[in-house]
């Protein structure tokens, strides 16, 4: 199956005097699975239809492969799009859901019957042909939708949202099954959600979004473990942010003061001074009283099975820290020492005012 790459050139989107996305530029490679991540109204689906071109450019340009594609519409560019409620059409069964966008196309209904048999195949429903959407389950009717997406052949495949709809195990599910389709077929995926997890767990590469513009893009370990501002870290799973005071040791690491505890961290090009450590909640290892300088006094715990979640009060304020080892837990009231891990812990760069939401 053919891809194609995408490119934005200083692409805005206005609607009237809302401004959905701001001078963005960005570039995803033909064959790999991009993820754009954010809040609500942060302008991650403003991308995506101006990729799908359900919504032109007000300025700026968009190109698929070679073709400038900022003023063609959306029928005319070679992209199939899977939205968050499906669209399947209820009086229609599976094989005739998958095939309209080929009988549209004027295609005889023999060779359209073949395709979207092939189609169906390929996401593991064979067999299904005769059934209507409503005797399909949530996992199925997703499938139904991306094969009516991939019948079309299409240069770049786009998902709105795909598993908001299903329960946890299935969205699990789905979410592999999406991957390993797009890395079989070697497909352009173009994949907008607000699920940190989901996007950590499907993507070559994550552009995090914020307030209409890019705050960050790059691999799901580069955007973890290396975030650009506050807002990045916050997005990419839970971060405690602390205060700290840094003294740079040569090229590339320093001494970071945090409370009573020093810590040997990469600086980042950051100044001598005050500096925002992220601290992240798996890198808080809690040991019996006395053991470190920092104590901490057990506000909450909750017991999940394979993790305890513990809520902290400590002289550095108060903490989040999820511990593994369940075997001997810690209870509310009690006092425990506090360590970091190497991994997990980074400073950022201080947030601009431009930056907070």
């Amino acid at each position: 199956m053919k891809a194609a790459s995408i490119e934005f050139r200083n692409v805005t989107k206005r609607y009237g005097d809302v401004t959905a996305i701001d001078d963005i530029s960005l570039v995803i490679a033909a064959g790999t699975l991009v993820t754009l991540l954010g809040p609500s109204g942060c302008g991650k689906t403003t991308v995506l239809r101006l990729i799908a071109g359900l919504e032109l450019p007000t300025t700026g340009t968009i190109r698929i492969g070679d073709r400038d594609v900022s003023s063609i519409p959306a029928a005319e560019r070679d992209v199939s799009m899977v939205f968050q409620s499906y669209a399947l059409f209820p009086h229609m069964n599976v094989l005739e859901n998958v095939r309209y966008g080929l009988i549209v196309a004027k295609m005889p209904n023999a060779q359209a019957n073949e395709r979207a048999r092939a189609a169906l195949a390929q996401v593991g429903l064979e067999g299904l042909d005769e059934r209507l959407p409503s005797e399909l389950s949530g996992g199925q009717q997703q499938r139904v939708a991306v094969a009516r997406a991939l019948v079309l052949e299409p240069l770049v495949l786009l998902f709105d949202e795909p598993l908001s709809n299903l329960d946890a195990r299935l969205r699990r599910q789905m979410r592999d099954e999406i991957r390993d389709l797009q890395r079989r077929l070697a497909l352009t995926v173009v994949y907008v959600t607000h699920d940190q997890a989901e996007a950590m767990a499907v993507s070559d590469r994550i552009v995090v979004m914020n307030r209409a513009t890019i705050a960050q893009e790059g691999t799901p370990r580069e955007l973890y473990e290396a975030p650009r501002n506050p807002f990045v870290a916050g997005f990419m799973g839970d971060a405690n942010r602390v205060r700290g005071t840094l003294a740079r040791r040569d090229a590339t690491f320093g001494i970071v003061t945090v409370g009573p505890m020093t810590l040997a961290l990469p600086h980042r090009g950051l100044a001598d001074g005050e500096v925002e450590v992220s601290i992240r909640p798996e890198a808080i290892t809690l040991s019996p009283a006395g053991k470190t300088p920092l104590a901490a006094t057990v506000r909450k715990s909750a017991y999940l099975g394979g993790v305890i979640e513990y809520t902290l009060d400590s002289a550095i304020g108060s903490l989040f820290a999820v511990a593994t080892g369940v075997e001997h837990p810690h209870a509310a009231g009690e006092t425990v020492s506090l360590e970091f891990a190497h991994h997990g812990v980074v400073l950022i760069p201080r947030e601009s005012s431009d930056e907070r939401h």
